[in-house]
């Protein structure tokens, strides 16, 4: 069983899980790179994976055999367990928990070779809604505080296997990151009443510096003070904190959205590892009008060294308003 334990300083708390270790990649620095014919999420090796927890598929064929367009299944090295409760106890001043959780994948195509920039719009679409059906269904259980999905896009953003595919992890309590973007987030509201990201996307748009792209529902920028070269978030115009808040037509402006800003990425940084991540609600919280979901693309182009880990600043090479530029002359 995984276990959760807390940092006494600062309140940061960290996932053991022997599970993970046993993955043919784990402190290996050569990942493998497996064929169409090895690879576990590739049609035809169904039987190499756990089975499947929902799937997209022909009418008529069989669950965990081929003839689906998308599979999200367990993950087979999980960080944290489904089975179990939640005990939190005190070793002196230490505290830890059991690793109760969730941890799935979504694996997007049965194509090997294709990624997000090569799907169709409807493809990714469903990718979208495959999140949400799946946060939806995790959000019933009392245990967990937080679903977080995510991809890993290349060896140097974390991706283990080459065959595109998001993640998925429910966790017993709200993450710290999350907890002081929420705490950020409330504060300006409760000093000016209005979401501090409504007035973002107001902003942007109205100086059009560091838009990367407007579709409609959706708006991509670079961040006025972004971590990372070429940081990009993509955010609802309307005002929704929770991913599973949107109607259903918006799922695939969102897909629209996103496959323009990869592309731009893709294109202009010559097929960059990224990691993506969902930033929305914790489960127990209704509507919130103080916060915002969206969605952060970070792009793996500089290494965090010794300053970075020591102090907690970041240095940043490009400005957002430069990558704004450069995205935006991107021809598709």
């Amino acid at each position: 069983m995984p276990e959760l334990r807390k940092d006494p300083i600062i309140g940061r708390w960290i996932i053991f899980s022997s599970e993970r270790a046993k993955r043919p990649s784990s402190y290996n620095s050569v990942p493998e790179r497996n064929d169409a014919t090895e690879c576990p999420f590739c049609v035809g090796n169904e039987s190499h994976t756990p089975t499947e927890i929902i799937s997209y598929r022909d009418r008529a064929s069989e669950p965990n055999q081929p003839g689906w367009t998308l599979r999200v299944i367990p993950n087979k090295y999980p960080a944290l367990m489904v089975e179990g409760d939640v005990t939190r106890e005190p070793k002196g001043l230490y505290d830890r928990m059991n690793g109760v959780g969730a941890h799935e994948v979504i694996i997007e195509t049965p194509d090997h070779n294709s990624d997000l920039t090569d799907m169709a719009d409807d493809q990714i679409r469903n990718i979208f809604w495959a999140y949400r059906e799946r946060m939806l269904d995790l959000e019933r259980d009392s245990r967990l505080k937080y679903i977080q999905i995510f991809k890993n896009h290349g060896e140097a953003a974390g991706a283990s296997l080459e065959h595109s595919h998001s993640q998925l992890i429910a966790t017993p309590i709200i993450p710290k990151r999350v907890a002081e973007e929420l705490a950020g987030a409330e504060k300006y509201f409760n000093f000016k009443e209005r979401c501090i990201f409504c007035d973002i996307i107001k902003q942007e748009i109205s100086d059009q510096e560091r838009i990367v792209s407007d579709f409609d529902s959706f708006v991509a920028i670079q961040p006025y003070a972004p971590r990372f070269p070429f940081e990009t978030w993509i955010l609802p115009k309307s005002h929704q904190s929770s991913y599973v808040e949107m109607s259903d037509s918006d799922y695939l402006r969102l897909a629209q959205c996103m496959k323009d800003t990869l592309l731009r990425l893709k294109k202009a940084l010559n097929d960059p590892p990224f990691n993506y991540m969902i930033h929305t609600r914790p489960v127990s919280k209704k509507s919130q009008e103080y916060y915002h979901w969206h969605i952060e693309i970070i792009p793996k182009l500089t290494k965090i060294a010794g300053f970075e880990w020591g102090s907690g600043f970041y240095i940043n090479p490009t400005t957002p308003e430069e990558a704004a530029a450069y995205l935006k002359e991107i021809k598709l």
